[in-house]
């Protein structure tokens, strides 16, 4: 019997749920998999034998090596992670349009959340990781999820000053880890993807933009991120990639 752990971070929002509902539903009968899912403030009700919740605040190192200690004190390693937390907006703060905007608290808020988080979970979870079986063609994963506005050859619009910033951050640091654990980690496959625009509540205030047949439901896009994902080899670790898995330029 083949045993598979995930560990899926922002467990709670949209893309998070519907990952969990995704592999759960999919697991095969002759496969033994275990879910361990973050969230923030309240255990949610979703419930199954192999979903474990686990309370996590990503922009809080100390709460992220105490989550991943009560994993390792469960299980002797994990073979996905997936980082689904971000920030685009709060309630007191909404995405910038202009310089003027830029306010010191949000944009170190949003370069916690959405650029620090990844390694520092990185950090704590490698020697989870380390233990997995894995090879070139079925590697351990490592995927967070970024956005195609943190490219910044793709860049033609402007503003989003913090989140665009921070995603771009992101994307270097994903990269720098691929090529560190390349050297130290083999056949790990750090991924960063691009989920498409998903109707949650992160979108919620924007979506009045998306064109008709571009607003994804979390089902639809986590089916595809973990289709691409699933393909992935050893050898694309380092990759930016969309729902679909085509590349998205840096």
């Amino acid at each position: 019997m083949n045993s598979k752990t995930y560990l899926i971070i922002g467990g709670t929002g949209g893309i998070g749920q519907a990952m969990i509902a995704q592999i759960l539903s999919s697991a095969k009968q002759h496969d033994s998999v275990d879910v361990f899912a973050t969230y923030y403030r309240s255990v949610p009700d979703i419930e199954a034998d192999n979903l474990h919740w686990l309370q996590m605040d990503v922009s809080d190192e100390d709460s992220i090596k105490q989550a991943t200690d009560v994993i390792k004190q469960q299980r002797a390693h994990i073979d996905w992670v997936l980082n689904c937390a971000g920030l685009l907006h709060t309630e007191q703060a909404q995405p910038e349009k202009a310089l003027r905007q830029v306010e010191t608290d949000f944009f170190l808020q949003n370069m916690q959340v959405n650029a620090l988080a990844s390694l520092l979970i990185a950090k704590h979870v490698k020697p989870l990781l380390a233990k997995a079986e894995r090879s070139n063609d079925k590697p351990a994963i490592f995927a967070t999820i970024s956005a195609r506005v943190g490219s910044i050859s793709d860049n033609q619009v402007g503003g989003w000053y913090s989140y665009r910033t921070s995603k771009a951050a992101l994307n270097m640091g994903m990269k720098n880890l691929s090529i560190e654990w390349g050297r130290s980690l083999k056949d790990v496959c750090v991924v960063v993807m691009q989920p498409g625009t998903v109707n949650t509540q992160l979108s919620a205030p924007f979506q009045s933009n998306v064109a008709d047949g571009h607003l994804f439901s979390p089902a639809y896009s986590a089916e595809c991120l973990l289709e691409v994902l699933s393909g992935m080899t050893a050898a694309q670790s380092g990759s930016f990639v969309d729902w679909a898995g085509e590349s998205i330029p840096w």
